[in-house]
């Protein structure tokens, strides 16, 4: 694994990093949240008599709605999607979704944030999320782990993952920090790209269906494929982040 670190800083002309703090998506990370995601946009779009593409909320997901409703419209109708058709359209989408979601924790996601805090980093949250019931989830199940000064959400953004505005944030929010400051956990190929646009070094979580060659394709460093894989490697990615020298 110390070979991934040392071709980051080498490629992003770090000698070292600092790490203050870890950056954490939610939908796939924390949450087990992104089946109820996919179901509900595509049980909208069937009802509107849209097509969509396989597994396209998995490769979509932290997009900003608004982009991804207008993208859908032009692919079928043509056109864009009015402001009034996307409040209409991501109102339905919240409907079914909250039928769907269970609100159920990532297995492992506790604890890897435990750890990080344990190790006096800071956890911040980047989301593309407007889900403010899913939200208000985050200080029942993860009691202490964010405070609003250090989540990032689509409320926060002008333009979403793939962008790298939302990272960009989130380094903003964690005290003005330098990109080898952070490292990213994500589970979405758009997050993170987004990351890496970022310059953060990014590690993905693989919770969906999509093939690891399209996490790594986005630039991932390294893949796990669940969050208790990710703890249990927790201290050696900070040892390596703490010791590294290049």
């Amino acid at each position: 694994m110390d070979e991934l670190f040392i071709h980051y800083l080498k490629t992003k002309r770090w000698t070292h990093f600092d790490l203050k703090a870890v950056i954490f998506d939610m939908d796939g990370v924390l949450y087990d949240s992104m089946p109820a995601h996919d179901l509900s946009w595509r049980e909208t779009m069937d009802e509107l008599g849209l097509k969509y593409l396989p597994n396209e909320f998995y490769f979509q997901e932290g997009r900003l709605a608004h982009d991804m409703i207008s993208d859908i419209f032009q692919r079928n109708l043509n056109r864009g999607a009015t402001p009034e058709e996307v409040k209409s359209v991501y109102a339905r989408k919240s409907e079914i979704f909250r039928q769907y979601n269970n609100y159920e924790p990532m297995p492992g996601a506790y604890e890897t944030l435990k750890y990080v805090q344990k190790e006096g980093l800071t956890p911040i949250l980047v989301t593309g999320s407007r889900q403010a019931t899913l939200l208000d989830q985050l200080a029942t199940h993860f009691p202490g782990a964010f405070t609003p000064e250090t989540m990032v959400t689509a409320f926060n953004v002008k333009r979403g993952k793939p962008h790298p505005e939302p990272f960009l944030k989130g380094l903003e929010m964690g005290g003005n920090l330098h990109a080898n400051q952070a490292i990213v956990i994500e589970n979405a190929p758009l997050g993170i790209e987004a990351a890496v646009k970022a310059g953060i070094f990014t590690i993905a979580v693989n919770t969906g269906p999509l093939d690891d060659t399209v996490l790594t394709g986005s630039g991932a460093s390294i893949v796990f494929h669940s969050m208790p894989e990710l703890t249990a490697a927790m201290p050696e990615i900070l040892h390596l982040a703490r010791t590294i020298r290049v």
